[in-house]
């Protein structure tokens, strides 16, 4: 007998690493789960031709604006974090997504739908509305403290948030409690399985066993990640440095160009992340939400050499306020965290390796994975009959405001989908 395989569609967004590294985790983990019963889709709404070039060129503007206008990025951050420009910017949202949303949902028929990108909730709740609902919709925030109110909105059946603080942000925002499930953000399902002793991974990578190993990784948003390392470079602690550029090919040259005192290991872009992170005993980054997560999942201690404005800061709070890790805003910095950690055998280091594993949440992606199997399977359909919805639009006001803004439906178009 033939059995029909449930179907996940995970919309996501490239504004970032994040959001697309928690939907590849889903995805790696609904396959771990369910193999060949499930058909898992990772799609970039974004990419659709009629989504306009000004949304779709954001995702890159983003990386752009974090480096060179940082201050800039934190006023618009905020200015949208307030309930009428949220509301104003949901509207704009669902005319430039509406038609992406609809020909995505009709191409796949998901019977579940998961977002790690916060936009694509508004079109959700306009075709919902106006179609019934026909899947499932879970939102996964991938920010762990300071979480833009845009990610808390009603129309989603689950809203899985990463901390304590997130959650009570979402009740705050009106999110049906009952709706909520603290479990993390979704990471590499790698972290969390055991490659054995520390030393023994290091062997198979071509490090030196016995050297407290500190993992370093840039990428064009540290672009001082070179500089941050001299204190330990001259330091003669009895440690090697493993050194990942994240693929940028300027940072990976002048690090291929300083001359290193203490043993150190370059990549210009590292594959296997996961097995780097279970090889080393600690972490120097910047503060971004996937890179914060991941590490804490492995029990990483951090110093954290950059902190963006807007939700990088709250991931910074919660990492040194639970115990799991300290800013450095110089090189002095650097090697003072590192030269406390090592005193007495390493006592303190393993003090913060063993808070951060507290912090962490390897099993996350299976957790959500497992949500959104059990949704499919049984058909559940958790929004309840008769209960209010946010969007105080009626049916026929959407259809007005989308036509008027040029924004046909299919029946207009003589085409019959699920989907107007």
């Amino acid at each position: 007998m033939t059995v029909e395989r449930r179907r996940i569609l995970i919309l996501t967004a490239d504004a970032g690493f994040g959001h697309r590294s928690a939907a590849n985790a889903l995805a790696e983990a609904l396959h771990e789960l369910a193999g060949e019963t499930v058909e898992v889709h990772v799609v970039n709404a974004l990419d659709h031709p009629r989504v306009p070039r000004l949304l779709r060129e954001s995702q890159t503007d983003y990386d752009r604006l974090v480096r060179q206008a940082p201050e800039l990025y934190q006023l618009g951050y905020a200015a949208t974090d307030q309930p009428l420009t949220s509301l104003i910017f949901e509207s704009a949202v669902i005319l430039m997504l509406y038609e992406a949303m609809r020909d995505t949902l009709n191409r796949y028929d998901p019977q579940v739908i998961i977002i790690t990108w916060p936009l694509y909730q508004a079109p959700l709740s306009a075709l919902f509305r106006l179609n019934g609902r026909n899947a499932a919709l879970i939102t996964v925030v991938t920010d762990l403290i300071s979480v833009h109110r845009v990610w808390f909105n009603d129309a989603a059946d689950r809203l899985v948030v990463p901390t304590q603080e997130a959650h009570d942000l979402a009740v705050k925002y009106g999110v049906r409690e009952d709706k909520i499930r603290l479990i993390g953000i979704p990471v590499n399902p790698a972290l969390s399985k055991d490659e054995g002793p520390k030393d023994d991974v290091r062997a198979r990578l071509g490090w030196q066993p016995g050297l407290t190993t500190l993992l370093a990784v840039g990428s064009k948003r540290v672009p001082k990640l070179g500089e941050m390392l001299q204190g330990l470079n001259h330091s003669g602690l009895p440690i090697q440095l493993v050194i990942s550029a994240g693929g940028d090919d300027d940072l990976y040259r002048r690090l291929q160009d300083t001359e290193w005192h203490v043993p150190t290991h370059l990549y210009r872009f590292v594959d296997t992340m996961p097995t780097f992170m279970h090889a080393a005993d600690a972490i120097i980054c910047k503060a971004g939400g996937l890179i914060t997560t991941e590490s804490l999942a492995c029990g990483l201690p951090m110093i954290l050499i950059e902190v963006l404005p807007g939700q990088e800061e709250g991931n910074a709070r919660y990492v040194v306020e639970g115990g799991a890790g300290m800013i450095a805003e110089s090189p002095l910095d650097v090697l003072q965290h590192v030269c406390h950690w090592l005193r007495a055998g390493g006592q303190e280091l393993a003090e913060f390796a063993a808070r951060a594993r507290r912090l962490g949440k390897p099993r996350a992606a299976y957790d959500v994975a497992q949500m959104a199997l059990t949704a499919a399977e049984v058909s559940v359909r958790w929004r309840e009959e008769g209960l209010p919805d946010p969007n105080t639009m009626s049916p026929q006001q959407l259809r007005e405001m989308l036509r008027r803004f040029g924004v046909p439906s299919r029946a207009e178009a003589g085409e019959q989908r699920r989907y107007e």
